[in-house]
């Protein structure tokens, strides 16, 4: 976890309806920002519950897609049309639905998979080594795409990117990083192979910490009665050292969480109040971008400093 980080932001809603439309105001913010900045809006999603949160940005306005570059923050080894594809799971919940172009999402390459891998990607492999290999090769290309996007723009060693959105599992874990995986203490790579993840199927690929806390901002997405002891133990006693609780970026980078009263039930972390954008107050300003960016900037040290 980096020594300068700054504590997590915390917000919390009284319903899921709530949560979500907070959170496309959210995502329309950094979008505001990263566009203003540089030109383009780099975002990492994740599977799990969060896509289905995510549909309210179909319908939002100012959202401008010809900018965005979207990548995830884990998949599964599987065919893209696959069930357990997390590239699917977003596609159907808002995707589909909007005007991006497809070279503008970036997916594993599935030319890299091995027959068996496309007849029955979720089967016990016959040749392991064959099995590792291709997974080596994926995460690899995958890392690449990375390169391709961030080299030369704002990257230093690591990518920047502007989002990165992502889940909390009953254990804990986020992205494919799970507790006590020797991914956890992966430190060069950008990208990285877990073949034996406890949670089917065993094969993915995952960003890894260095990743995940270099990012401007991180979003976890948490709702329901189911997630509260976990929650609670990932806010309260960071020290126990969970996946979720060591995705702190590094200053100047932020995390956040939007969860529901329901998740939030035994959590002690102070929470901070959600302020939104409003579209009237820009369009009375003589220089939108430039006073958003302002905004954001004041919203976004005013809520540190709540946490704090």
């Amino acid at each position: 976890m980096p020594s300068s980080a700054a504590p997590p932001v915390l917000y919390t809603f009284t319903d899921p309806s709530q949560l979500q439309s907070s959170l496309a105001n959210f995502i329309l913010k950094a979008q505001t920002d990263a566009i203003a900045k540089r030109g383009q809006f780099t975002i990492a999603l994740s599977g799990g519950s969060l896509p289905n949160n995510l549909k309210p940005l179909t319908s939002l306005e100012g959202i401008e897609w010809s900018k965005w570059q979207v990548f995830f923050a884990d998949e599964r080894i599987v065919p893209l049309d696959h069930p357990d594809s997390n590239y699917l799971a977003c596609s159907k919940a808002f995707l589909e639905g909007v005007p991006i172009k497809r070279e503008q999402i970036h997916t594993i390459n599935t030319e890299l998979f091995l027959d068996s891998t496309r007849t029955d990607p979720t089967a016990e492999p016959s040749d392991k080594d064959k099995s590792e290999n291709e997974a080596v090769d994926i995460a690899d290309d995958y890392e690449k795409q990375l390169v391709a996007t961030f080299a030369g723009a704002n990257t230093a060693r690591y990518p920047t990117f502007d989002l990165i959105l992502l889940g909390m599992g009953p254990d804990g874990h986020t992205c494919s990083l799970f507790p006590n995986h020797e991914v956890l203490s992966e430190g060069d790579r950008w990208v990285a192979e877990v073949l034996d993840s406890p949670k089917p199927p065993s094969r993915r690929i995952t960003f890894t910490y260095p990743v995940l806390n270099h990012a401007q901002r991180c979003a976890f997405v948490a709702t329901g009665e189911g997630k509260q002891d976990m929650l609670s133990q990932i806010l309260d006693t960071p020290e126990e050292g969970l996946p979720c609780s060591r995705v702190r970026p590094a200053s100047p980078g932020l995390v956040f969480w939007f969860v529901d009263q329901a998740a939030a039930a035994k959590v002690k972390f102070p929470n901070t109040e959600y302020k939104w954008i409003e579209e009237d107050v820009i369009a009375d300003v003589d220089d939108p971008v430039a006073e958003e960016r302002k905004k954001l900037k004041e919203e976004m040290d005013a809520a540190v400093k709540a946490a704090i």
